[in-house]
């Protein structure tokens, strides 16, 4: 039987809601968003909602002409991650990080963790604020947060982080790193890889996932530029490889929680017209639990006046709820072959073997996911979108897609969600 645990998260984006999913099942009465529970005191909630209120109106804002620009920068150096090299001591922080710890001193989040430490479960954050104030109100239990990010800034640390008991999973080993640069000891961290879903995985054998990437491979490498190459690699990690995909080209398009960057779905399907009209691809629109988004995507479609063989080549994922949202999102993964989405937590996602083409970025968080993207060959940056029609399948017809698939699935980390359930069962050591 698994160990139960306090699951928390907040519900201002989807990135701390999609971390915490695949944690259900271990989660004990439910995912606990600290910022929404039942009997959140109100004046916790207004700080919460403030804050969330103010990240979607900049992310919005940024798109203003003139003026947008400017107040985004300012609000993004607020989240500035300093340049990694050279390798010094960033233990120290801001004015700005110590209001926050001022807020929770000042009884902020104490409510939740008295009401948790009834029960004191190991307790696991998937935002460093609620791991914080656990800390702060004497949790009685252990302490983790998961890191949602492939590099962070110091808030992600403690105010005094050699003398924190928080112990923190990193998706990768420059998080590994950031931490250590801010003061974390090792027994505090463990190197896990993201938190995917399993339904995407299997057991630790990788049984579905496996299978999902050779059907993957055979649409992302049609005349086999790439098996040709390193058909002893492919069948060394995944087997003798299916002749024929048990699904049909699909390019997946996600938009960020806050609804930016929807208009360029509307580009991409009018550049990919001809393409679908010959059922060469299918695209799916994730619209997520926003039903204006889904809205925008249906009457925007409409106006296209699509003939009905290129609709049927279109799919709008959508569920009302953001746990449907997230079940429904990891269903159609499994056949999906290329995820263009911006460079959020869906990052992570190139460890299911999935080539990323990489939207603009929203911030210092993003360019550096980008990067990380970039330098692992797990995604690519797009040409004009005006000829995505030419550069898209260029890109498949030469093997690039199927090159970035198998650099994610063997270079990244799928398996995050096992190895923290072991950490929390005390099966699993730190650093």
């Amino acid at each position: 039987m698994e160990q139960k645990a306090w699951v928390i998260d907040v519900n201002m984006g989807y990135g701390h809601q999609r971390t915490a999913f695949p944690l259900r099942g271990i989660e004990h009465e439910g995912v606990i968003h600290a910022n929404d529970y039942a009997g959140i005191p109100d004046h916790d909630k207004n700080i919460w909602d403030n804050s969330r209120n103010f990240y979607e109106a900049i992310s919005r804002f940024k798109r203003v002409p003139l003026i947008g620009e400017t107040v985004f920068n300012i609000y993004n150096e607020l989240q500035k991650i300093d340049p990694f090299y050279p390798r010094r001591n960033l233990s120290g922080f801001n004015t700005l990080y110590k209001h926050s710890y001022f807020l929770i001193q000042k009884g902020w989040g104490k409510h939740l963790i008295e009401k948790l430490s009834k029960k004191p479960l190991p307790l696991v954050s998937t935002f460093f604020t609620p791991a914080f104030m656990a800390e702060e109100w004497k949790y009685p239990g252990e302490i983790y947060c998961i890191v949602c990010d492939t590099d962070i800034a110091r808030a992600w640390a403690p105010l005094d982080p050699t003398k924190s008991r928080i112990k923190y999973f990193a998706p990768t080993w420059r998080a590994v790193e950031r931490l250590q640069m801010y003061g974390v000891r090792n027994e505090n961290i463990f190197f896990t890889g993201y938190p995917l879903p399993e339904e995407c995985i299997g057991d630790e054998s990788q049984s579905i996932l496996k299978k999902d990437i050779k059907n993957r491979l055979v649409n992302l490498d049609p005349l086999q530029v790439y098996y040709g190459k390193y058909k002893s690699l492919i069948t060394a990690h995944l087997g003798k490889m299916p002749a024929k995909s048990d699904h049909p080209l699909t390019l997946m398009f996600a938009v960020g929680g806050a609804g930016a960057q929807k208009e360029m779905a509307l580009k991409i399907i009018t550049g990919l017209r001809r393409r679908m009209e010959n059922q060469k691809i299918k695209i799916i629109l994730v619209a997520g639990s926003r039903g204006e988004v889904k809205e925008y995507f249906d009457q925007a479609i409409k106006k296209l006046k699509l003939p009905g063989n290129i609709q049927d080549n279109i799919e709008i994922l959508y569920d009302k709820t953001v746990d449907g949202y997230f079940a429904k999102f990891n269903q159609a993964i499994r056949t999906t072959d290329i995820l263009w989405t911006k460079p959020s937590e869906l990052s992570f996602y190139s460890g299911l073997g999935l080539p990323i083409v990489i939207l603009p970025t929203i911030g210092y968080q993003e360019e550096f996911n980008k990067d990380w993207l970039v330098r692992n060959s797990f995604g690519i940056l797009p040409e004009k979108i005006e000829y995505i029609d030419e550069w898209l399948f260029d890109f498949i017809n030469n093997g690039l897609f199927a090159d970035c698939a198998m650099q994610g699935f063997i270079e990244g980390q799928s398996l995050g969600t096992h190895r923290i359930k072991h950490i929390i069962a005390g099966k699993q050591k730190s650093l």
